[in-house]
């Protein structure tokens, strides 16, 4: 019987993995893989066959409880199973389901942390998640809920934490939005979109709740984090790319200039 890594491929960034991460990949006689994986990483797995288990929000997808199989399956013929995630396995990742299947069988386990993207995004803004006086705590969350599930408390806990990081809630950015405010939050709280973080096709997208809720909203291509906080005010003009963005952040400041 062999053993199975649930391991973190990070953001996107081939560079970003980790040295056991990359070590287990070279040694790996089958990887199974999300969808975001980077080619480069993949490249890594030299001796491995690679097999595509990823999930796109739309798009045909590979059910978990054939992942679960598949990798108890494979654990029976290879000494070195690898479940390739994208981020950290542990963060939106159904790394439980896998490991309790895992376990069921009475296959040994092991996870290797990633860099999740909310910290990829943090770097390359240069902005601190947290900073004494502004921000005291971070919430991860996501509005999604599975198909079905009954939508998730989310809500309550990012309408009261200082910095919000939002993953897989660029489709419903426009109801997240006026959800918060709805709730509490301001409605000139900054908020920024991060696509592709860490890589050189990266997209920032900065804007504020009001903004968001009123539309339109922006459209991405790649995955896309939404990060919510004042920690973000500081995110310069250069930043935004959402036209009607820039035509609100260009009127505020020349009224503030003439005021």
């Amino acid at each position: 019987m062999g053993k199975v890594w649930l391991v973190g491929a990070g953001p996107g960034a081939p560079d970003l993995l980790t040295l056991r991460a990359a070590r287990l990949l070279e040694a790996a006689d089958i990887v199974f893989y999300d969808a975001l994986v980077h080619p480069e990483t993949l490249a890594l797995a030299k001796r491995a066959r690679l097999v595509d288990v990823g999930k796109r929000n739309g798009k045909v997808s590979t059910e978990q409880r054939f992942t679960n199989r598949a990798l108890v399956e494979a654990a029976k013929t290879h000494a070195t199973v690898v479940r390739l995630k994208g981020g950290d396995p542990m963060l939106f990742g159904r790394a439980h389901e896998e490991l309790e299947a895992l376990a069921a069988a009475g296959i040994e386990t092991e996870v290797v942390p990633g860099i999740t993207a909310a910290l990829a995004a943090s770097a390359s803004l240069k902005l601190s998640l947290t900073r004494r006086g502004l921000s005291r705590n971070v919430a991860f969350v996501t509005p999604r809920a599975g198909e079905g599930q009954s939508p998730a408390e989310w809500l309550a806990v990012a309408s009261s934490a200082d910095t919000v990081a939002m993953y897989m809630a660029a489709t419903q950015a426009a109801q997240v939005a006026a959800d918060l405010i709805a709730a509490g939050r301001s409605p000139d709280t900054p908020a920024v979109f991060i696509e592709n973080a860490s890589l050189s096709n990266e997209r920032r997208v900065a804007t504020r709740l009001d903004s968001l809720r009123n539309g339109p909203a922006p459209t991405f291509e790649g995955p896309a984090l939404l990060l919510v906080g004042e920690v973000f005010r500081e995110v310069s003009l250069g930043a935004m790319e959402h036209e009607a963005e820039v035509r609100l952040a260009v009127t505020e400041r020349c009224r503030a200039r003439s005021a």
